[in-house]
Order: structure tokens, then sequence, then C-alpha cells
């Protein structure tokens, strides 16, 4: 263990240089530092029973920070657009190096889900279509890590031929690839992101090259992290350098005709004693120029001779950071000014705002009645998150029908057949705008086999006047499903047995023919009777056989 602490520990030394980051990028060096140790410590194959299930966690933290790092490149790339069309002629050179980076970090990140799919489907022996389309916690084979390892080093230790030797020369191509595009002294962490030179070595001290380092005896569920991090590093290389670029326009000396202040939010969906955090941005300005930043919290505008009511706040380099401490569930909003005077006492105010939602952890989607959806019944589901009301929540679903539920306020979801999982995601239109909140998995089944009685029995003795009584062949569902009747009996065979002989009597419904109730008159004490070749039809017209019915008459 304290030698896989001191791999990690190491590795990470070797990676990032934290103290150089840029500030945007630290918190997310740290959760995949974090991420990197819990990762290494699972990774030894021996630990075969526990980490699996762990890395399912470690693996959806990599991807939704994925997620967040995804978007704050899209803001970025948003705001680097407007500075351009203000600018065409002098912005250029650096917009279309920004771009050029953006479509090198897309080649690679699709190169790198190409290959864990392949993976995926190697390992788990499925089609590439399907294993692009399984969730990371359904895979069968996460402990595994013979097949994982002949998948990215073949037929040798050191990984000289193989997947592993592909996506690494990938990867050093890409980095020098983003270098060019920046002077190299400027950003320091390209260096160190990316790099696959080591020195790597395993517990025991003993040198390793990168692929053997990563990927021998690794887990399909260790390395299908690992690939979500390699990700991780692209985001980031791809942030440094289009945040390097974005910024070193300011060092030119030209003016924009179309200032304006813009908010970049880490995220609009906050819970309850987080944050919010957002970062205000203005197109780079000429030093000479001072800037005061005013806001007002609760407002949909804030007017510049109300700079007094509201809160100042510190900016550096046309950057100010905006935190609130999320306390008031519900939807929240907030205003602002960025005051500039030029360096002729020009004073320009330019005006930014925007809304939060901030909820009680989780979004709550559940099935009123079971964990799960059956075909063939309509499936009754809640869904509640706080601080929005319910009917502003739109919910969808990846296969059927979800409705409201026009006799309260919960939803009915209907499955086609054919189906093995649904999807609800929620929505929410927050200020004319369509938020995601969130989703939801369910598994489907068909519904379960009822179980068929007559008279409340289904083996046992009874007297023939209560078999007389009762008349026709019922079911019940077995105990754990709560659902209304969904199926019908549509025909029986009774059978009674006369010393050797058996005679048949077929039934075309659920009811005792004459016929049958003149045999069942008849009857001695003693003597058995059966119900069999009962078929059930469900609300798909799906026919049942149920099992046999056993009596014998008291």
């Amino acid at each position: 263990m304290e030698s896989n602490k001191l791999c990690i520990f190491t590795f990470i030394n070797h990676n990032v240089d934290f103290m150089k980051i840029h500030p945007f990028l630290k918190i997310w060096v740290l959760i995949i530092s974090v991420t990197y140790l819990i990762l290494y410590i699972l990774l030894t194959p021996s630990r075969s029973g526990q980490a699996p299930d762990a890395f399912v966690v470690v693996n959806n933290d990599v991807v939704l920070t994925n997620k967040n790092l995804s978007q704050r490149l899209k803001d970025i790339y948003s705001v680097f657009s407007g500075v351009y069309e203000s600018n065409p002629e002098m912005v250029k050179p650096n917009w279309e190096k920004a771009k050029q980076a953006r479509i090198c970090s897309g080649d690679l990140l699709k190169y790198i889900e190409q290959v864990k799919y392949q993976l995926i489907a190697k390992t788990e022996h499925i089609p590439l279509d399907s294993a692009k389309e399984m969730p990371f916690s359904h895979l069968k084979r996460k402990n595994d890590y013979k097949k994982p390892t002949y998948f990215f080093l073949a037929n040798t230790d050191e990984g000289r031929s193989g997947i592993a030797i592909k996506l690494k020369t990938k990867i050093d191509d890409y980095r020098n690839k983003m270098l060019d595009l920046v002077d190299k002294p400027e950003v320091n962490n390209l260096n160190t992101i990316l790099s696959t030179s080591g020195p790597y070595s395993d517990a025991d001290g003993e040198k390793q090259n990168w692929q053997r380092h990563f990927f021998y005896h690794t887990k399909l569920a260790g390395d299908i992290t690992l690939l979500n991090m390699f990700e991780s590093d692209v985001y980031n290389a791809e942030y440094e350098v289009v945040d390097y670029l974005y910024r070193s326009i300011g060092k030119r000396n030209f003016k924009f005709d179309k200032l304006q202040a813009l908010v970049l939010t880490k995220s609009n969906y906050v819970f309850l004693g987080d944050d919010y955090q957002a970062n205000v941005i203005l197109a780079p300005n000429d030093a000479s120029q001072s800037t005061s930043v005013y806001l007002l919290d609760g407002v949909d505008y804030l007017p510049a001779d109300m700079y007094k009511e509201a809160m100042k706040l510190n900016s550096k380099q046309g950057k100010i950071m905006i935190r609130f401490p999320a306390r008031k569930l519900g939807i929240n909003k907030y205003a602002g000014f960025v005051r500039e005077r030029t360096s002729k006492g020009q004073i320009n105010d330019y005006h930014f705002g925007d809304t939060y939602i901030v909820s009680k952890p989780l979004l709550t989607v559940s099935a009123t009645k079971m964990n799960i959806f059956y075909i063939g019944v309509s499936n009754p589901v809640s869904i509640a998150i706080w601080g929005i009301p319910t009917e502003d929540l739109v919910p969808s679903i990846s296969c059927g029908i979800i409705q409201k539920n026009s006799e309260g306020n919960n939803w009915l979801v209907d499955i086609p057949p054919g189906e093995k999982q649904a999807i609800i995601t929620v929505y929410a239109d927050v200020d004319g705008k369509r938020r995601d909140l969130g989703s939801k998995m369910f598994r489907v089944k068909t519904l379960p086999t009822p179980i068929a009685t007559i008279a409340g029995r289904s083996s046992g003795g009874i007297d023939s006047n209560i078999l007389l009584a009762a008349g026709a062949i019922a079911f019940h569902m077995p105990g754990n499903f709560d659902y209304d009747q969904t199926f019908t009996i549509s025909s029986f065979t009774m059978t009674i047995q006369r010393g050797y002989h058996y005679d048949h009597f077929q039934s075309n419904n659920a009811y005792l023919t004459a016929e049958m109730r003149d045999q069942i008159q008849s009857t001695n004490r003693g003597q058995n009777i059966i119900f069999e070749n009962i078929i059930a039809r469900d609300s798909n017209g799906t026919e049942r056989k149920l099992a046999p019915i056993t009596l014998t008459i008291n």
C-alpha cells in the first residue's frame, strides 16, 4: 500500500507543477490527483472484491469533471469568438490558433473514446455498438485484467506493440502540436500535463515505460477510468492553450469597439450549502484602464446610479470571481456592472447578470410502486426537486411514453415490448431556458407470471361445494408485485382421475363448464382434480402458461 502511494505521488510530481497552474485549473488538478491516488491503490489485481465497485464511484467523478471542463471550454471559445467579431483583423492570428487547438483536441478525444469502446467490446465479448451504449456500472468483467493487458500490450510485457504504444504516439503528437501554438516559456504547465517521458517505476522501484506503467495487469475498470483521466488531461491542455491565446491578445496595442462583460459559470445548478461560482470576463483591455465591479444579489438589473447599494468586488486582469453561498432554495438571481475608467478619464459601464438554481441534493426520480418498470402496465413515477414547482419540470424518457397522471402530481410511464432499460431525464424551464437537472436509469422487465387459484387455493384439500361455488379460475400476482390485475384467463383443462382412467374437460375461458360442474358433483372423497394447461393473456396479448392447480376432494 505504501509503495503504491509513493508511486502516485511521484507521478503527480513529474506531471504537475501545481504552483504554476492556471488558477481556473487548480481545482481540477486537485480532483484528478486525488482520483489518481485512489485509482493506483485500487489497481492491484489481488484487490478483486471491492475494487470494481469503487471504480464506479471514481469513474463517475472523472466523467463529471470532464463534463465541467468541456463546458468551461465552450464558454471561453464563446468569449473568444465575440472578441474576434469585435476586431477580426487584430484577433484573427490567435483565433485561428485556438480553432486549431479545438480540432487537435477533438481528434485525440475521439481516438481515446474509440479505444475505450474497443476495449469494452473485446473484454465483455459484445459488439462495438453495444459497448458504446453499456453503462460503466453494468460491465460484467470489470475485474478482468488479462484481456485488457493483451489489448494494450499485445504479446510483450513492455508494450512494444499493441494499442498502448499507439495511444502514447498520438498523445506525444498532440502535445507537440499544442506546444507549437504557443510561446513555450509562457505555458509551463503544458510541458507536464501530457508528458509520457516519465520516469516511471513500479512499487519495487523497478523502471517501467509509459505503456507498462499504466496498462500492465490493470483491470478493465481501472483502464476505463484511466482513459477518462487522459481525456481530462486533454481538456486541461486545450484550456491552457486557448486561455493563453486569449490573454495574450491584451498585450497588443489596439482597441475593441464592442466591449462587454460576460459571465462564465461553473454551474447554474447548485446544491444547498455549496457555493455558486462564476467569473465575469471583459474583453482584453489596455493596462492603463482601471476597473471597478459592483454587484447586487436578488435583482435582474443594477442601474449605475445604485452603485452605493451594491457590493464592490476586486478585479484582476479583466477577470472577476463571483462566489455566493447557496442558502436560498429555488431560483436565485443577481446583477451588476463593470465600471471602466480610461486613461483619458472616460467612464464606461458594462452590465451583466445571471440566474442559478439552489436545490437540496438530489433530484428524486422514483417509481412509486417498484424500483423497475414493467412492460404492459402504466408505471407510476414520482419526480421532485427542491425549489422548483412541479409544473416547471419537463421529464423525457429514452423509450416509451411518460405523461402526467391526470389524477395527481405524479407521472405515468408506459414501456413498449423488447426494451431492457429506460432513462428518465428531467429538465426545467428557467428564465426561458431549458436546463438539464439530471437523469436516472430504470431496469425494464416483463410482467411476472401470475399464480393460478380456484376458491383461493392452488393445492391441498377442498370441499366440492366450495369448489362449485367459486366457479372459475382466478389468479394473484407474486407477493412483491404491487400492480392492478393485468391478466385474463383464456382457457384451461380440468382432469379427473377415476381408477386408472383420466377424463379431460376443456374450458375456453376462466369459468367451469356445465360438464365440469356435473363431474365435480359426482366426485368422491379423496378423489384428485387437476386444473392444468391454464393459459393467461396479458394486456399486450402475450400468452403465459400458469402452474397447475392440484386439489383433493374432502
